[in-house]
């Protein structure tokens, strides 16, 4: 549903699925004695109804609407009024034409401590009348009937099961039973009564009949196979929603679709049948060659249409001749096809892939141009060279006279002639961008000098005269290699297709420039080939926002490439330098601290040590690094990061102390990490914590710390605790000392008590631990009045728990239940627990298991 709103947005459509299928119900609290209501009034797509305790629609919908009084100690506080008597309830404004209604079947139960499929019989009416759960207010110029038309259906129990629907499609007609794949002819008994549940029918012999699931194989005296979702449509709506046959009119758009697809099936099929005919020929040009940022000619594996230097992929005739092949791609590129010629692409035993020869023989096929020049594992690879006009407005190619081109089997081993010219590709490793990229090809003599290429490279860049370069031949993605300025072409060992990559000169002073200005920048090609082979993509996520200042919230992450053998030191290096640019102050390095993601939940699983020997390798994939076999813990492409308030070598000295504070009793809770020198003492823990919660001065004297283990109090801590002995393990409480307990006097009889919450058992505890002052010689009854105060919960809830006295507070010993009329202090030694027992409200949200979202 949610994504066909999104697409009818904007159009004449937007506002069909809301009308056809949401209705509207209020909840309210109306005072009784004083005139005052507050209410809210919310859309709905479905009602969930209660099948548990309920025989029928009739009855679930009384349910829904059941009002609630409040008084007593659940008395409203009405703004204004104070503590008032109030009614509380749902009441409907209005239904929708296409009312569905899931029916609760699966739920909690708290006696099995599991997930149970209710069965029961529950009926439901094929005319349903809505009208008697409307508010007084809402219209009621049209009737509220409604008429059955939708069952779904559940069969089997929570474990296994299957759905299958009953629809009648018409508004006078019969059901059809839709199961999978199949769809029959249906009555009303088997839509509707077959499908109350309950208990089966006897059989007059042996009393009740007995059943059996079809998934779980066990025998039942109750029905497995109930409905679970009802659909109901407005009597008075049927005519528009479900109109007769002869009235529906398809979209004016369908047919033109519809056409589209046979049409698209006919292509594909005729190209299954021809696909023989045709090859895959793989095209790269000057312009993507320009685009491309990266070693050797293009990235011949790339099929991103976004990425302008992926090859293009053209699907052609195998027995297209060399001269029809050109004057398409002529066509292609809008060109005039003398303009252009077709290199043949090798791969040499370097594992690079370079032009080695044009391809001049007009009239060859394709086909013929593969088996000859390419191998069958790689495809037909070709880069197109574009000329330009000469002097009298001709093309001319500087080695027209191409030789018999080489045995593919030799891989472009062909040595130049002394004298025809080169084809030698130029590439730019700009240092201030961190940028390397293809600008062109240039030819060149077998005999002229390295040196020879510097007018040729300034001339085309638009540099001065006397610009000093630093020449580097690629010769593979993993082995670059400074070339010799004086040495000739051939002594280099260069050949046609060879790439040779330059940047400008730099002295000290502009090394060091560049370096205040991008610490992290590469400063030669070498180097920077060397960041290409290891380069690995990481996703930056913050892991908390404290000392995090970003112009832009969007910002905050960020990806940014790093080399495997970068270091701690670079890794914090470049973060901060893309922090610093995106911030409203500087970050600094020292200031940063990594965390690895888990693989399965992407939540934070380690802190990054900055140890002797860290790099990326090592932060990403662990200390086993890379492998075929190996899985690591961490995700392998993205790090949390988190701006400190100190550098790492000062929190170093520091230990991490959560302390959750409890402002509201034990109701609420808010956690506070606090930073506290290793050699400190527990004294330096509440300035720290007023700090962070914002805690007046008048209260601190009245603050207490304790600590707390599986769900009990362990011990009070006192100002001396030292932090260093602090457990990792256990949890630590602040809250401020109730007014009863700081009257206790070492000579009092009356004394703490730890107590503790837990669900049937001591060992299955919840909820937070608290201490609790026990007066000697209270009746239990006064004492619960003090209980009830102290953990802030009141009336119905209150009357739920149940106390009991657990010996040692052992996990495993046996509950002494306590009574109203016993006296708490004879009961409770010194070394118990109160225990509290009451159900975990803290629970994983079970009730939603099998739940329906019509949305």
């Amino acid at each position: 549903m949610e994504k066909l709103e999104t697409h009818m947005k904007g159009t004449e459509a937007e506002k069909a699925l809301p009308d056809m299928f949401v209705g509207k119900m209020k909840t309210y609290l109306k005072c009784i004695n004083v005139d005052y209501e507050s209410s809210r009034t919310e859309e709905y797509w479905d009602l969930q109804l209660n099948v548990s305790g309920c025989k029928s629609v009739d009855e679930s919908f009384r349910d829904y609407i059941q009002v609630e009084t409040l008084e007593g100690d659940n008395k409203y506080a009405a703004e204004g009024y104070g503590l008032q008597e109030a009614k509380k309830g749902v009441i409907f404004e209005s239904f929708p034409n296409v009312l569905h209604l899931q029916l609760k079947r699966f739920e909690y139960d708290f006696q099995r401590d599991a997930m149970m499929k209710v069965n029961d019989r529950y009926e439901f009416p094929d005319v349903l009348d809505c009208t008697p759960y409307l508010d007084e207010t809402a219209d009621k110029s049209e009737p509220r009937i409604y008429h059955l038309h939708g069952v779904l259906v559940h069969s089997g129990d929570l474990n296994a099961g299957h759905y299958y629907a009953f629809l009648k499609p018409s508004k006078e007609g019969d059901f059809f039973r839709f199961d999978d794949d199949r769809v029959t002819r249906a009555t009303k008994r088997e839509a509707i009564d077959d499908n109350f549940g309950g208990d089966y029918a006897t059989n007059g012999i042996n009393g009740a009949a007995k059943g059996q699931n079809p998934y779980t194989r066990q025998w039942s005296t109750k029905r497995s196979n109930n409905a679970y979702m009802l659909v109901y449509i407005r009597a008075s709506q049927l005519d528009r929603i479900l109109p007769p046959e002869d009235q529906m009119q398809p979209p004016e758009h369908l047919p033109i679709r519809i056409q589209e697809e046979r049409v698209a099936a006919e292509k594909r099929r005729k190209e299954r049948e021809e696909a023989h005919l045709y090859m895959n020929v793989y095209v790269a040009t000057e312009a993507s060659y320009r685009a491309y940022e990266g070693t050797d000619i293009i990235n011949w594996t790339s099929e991103s249409e976004t990425d302008l230097s992926a090859p293009k992929i053209y699907r052609l005739l195998r027995s297209m001749t060399v001269a029809d092949f050109t004057a398409f791609l002529a066509q292609e590129q809008n060109a005039d096809a003398k303009s252009i010629r077709p290199w043949i692409m090798v791969n040499r035993q370097n594992g690079t892939v370079r032009p080695d020869h044009p391809l001049p023989w007009a009239d060859m096929t394709l086909q013929e141009a593969a088996d000859k020049f390419s191998t069958r594992n790689s495809g037909f690879r070709i880069f197109v060279e574009a000329a330009e006009k000469g002097e009298e407005g001709d093309y001319t190619w500087p080695n027209e006279v191409v030789s018999t081109p080489s045995s593919p089997n030799m891989q472009g081993v062909q040595q130049p002639s002394s004298t025809q010219p080169m084809i030698i590709f130029l590439k730019y490793f700009d240092v201030e961008r961190q940028t390397l990229r293809g600008v062109g090809h240039v030819y060149m003599s077998p005999s002229d000098r390295v040196q020879d290429l510097a007018p040729k490279i300034l001339d085309r860049m638009g540099w001065a005269v006397g610009v000093l370069l630093d020449l580097y031949e690629e010769i593979k993605q993993t082995y670059v290699e400074q070339m010799k300025p004086k040495l000739t072409l051939a002594a280099s060992e260069i050949q046609d297709g060879d790439i040779i990559c330059f940047q400008r000169h730099l002295n000290e002073d502009e090394a060091k420039a560049v370096r205040q200005t991008t610490p992290s920048a590469v400063l030669t090609a070498k180097e920077f080939y060397d960041f290409l082979i290891n380069r690995v993509y990481v996703k930056f996520v913050p892991k908390a926002t404290q000392n995090l200042s970003v112009r832009n919230d969007d910002d905050q992450a960020f990806s940014i490439s790093l080399s495997r053998k970068d270091t701690y030191d670079t890794l914090a290096t470049k973060v901060a330098e893309q922090l610093t640019l995106v911030s409203e102050h500087a970050v600094e390095p020292s200031h940063l601290r990594f965390t690895t993601a888990n693989v399965q939940s992407g939540k934070p699983r380690t802190i990054v040590k900055p140890q002797q020997g860290t790099t990326i390798l090592s932060i990403l994939f662990g200390a086993a690094g890379a492998g075929y076999s190996y899985q690591p813990a961490q995700q392998t492409d993205s790090l949390f990061y988190e701006v400190l308030e100190m550098s790492l070598k000062d929190l170093e000295q520091r230990k991490t102390v959560r302390i959750i504070w409890l402002p509201e009793g034990i109701t609420k809770e808010e956690p506070y990490d606090v930073l506290v020198p290793k050699s400190a003492q527990f004294t330096e823990v509440l300035p720290l914590l007023q700090k962070r919660a914002n805690l007046p001065d008048e209260i601190l004297d009245s603050i207490r710390f304790y600590e707390a283990h599986s769900g009990k109090v362990y011990k009070v801590l006192p100002p001396t605790t030292p932090i260093v002995s602090l457990n990792e393990f256990l949890t630590i409480y602040a809250e401020r000392i109730p007014e009863e307990e700081a009257t206790l006097t070492p000579d009092s009889k009356d004394r703490l008590v730890w107590c503790f919450h837990f669900e049937k058992e001591p060992s299955k505890h919840h909820s937070v631990p608290f201490i609790f002052a026990m007066k000697e010689g209270e009746v239990f009854s006064e004492t619960k009045e003090r209980l009830s105060k102290r953990i802030g919960i009141k009336g119905k809830g209150f009357e739920k728990i149940r106390f009991a006295v657990v010996k040692g507070g052992q996990a495993y010993s046996r509950p002494v239940w306590i009574e109203d009329e016993d006296v708490l202090s004879d009961k409770l030694g010194p070394d118990d627990h109160l225990g509290l027992e009451e159900p975990n409200r803290q629970r994983n949200q079970w009730n939603k298991y099998e739940s329906l979202n019509i949305r």
